[in-house]
């Protein structure tokens, strides 16, 4: 192997380690279970639950607004 054949075989091979190392680590956690979050308390669970159900009842009276809106503008004018 002459000398730019060998720099280009270390320059390749070292960039496929780059690559690939941060891979095999993500895999080697994944195996381990170092991948899994803990839950959450019951105390943050409970106030992200009551912040979903807001949000859907502020999603529900927009949709009551719209369709009001709508049967507002499809009513024929008298004028």
């Amino acid at each position: 192997m002459s000398g730019p054949e060998a720099i280009a075989a270390v320059v390749f091979f070292g960039g496929v380690f780059t690559v690939l190392r941060p891979v095999a680590a993500a895999i080697a956690k994944r195996i381990a279970g170092e991948h899994r979050k803990p839950g959450l308390d019951p105390d943050e669970r409970d106030e992200i639950m009551g912040e979903l159900e807001h949000v859907r009842q502020e999603i529900a009276d927009l949709a009551e607004r719209m369709d009001f809106a709508e049967r507002l503008l499809a009513k024929p004018r008298n004028g």
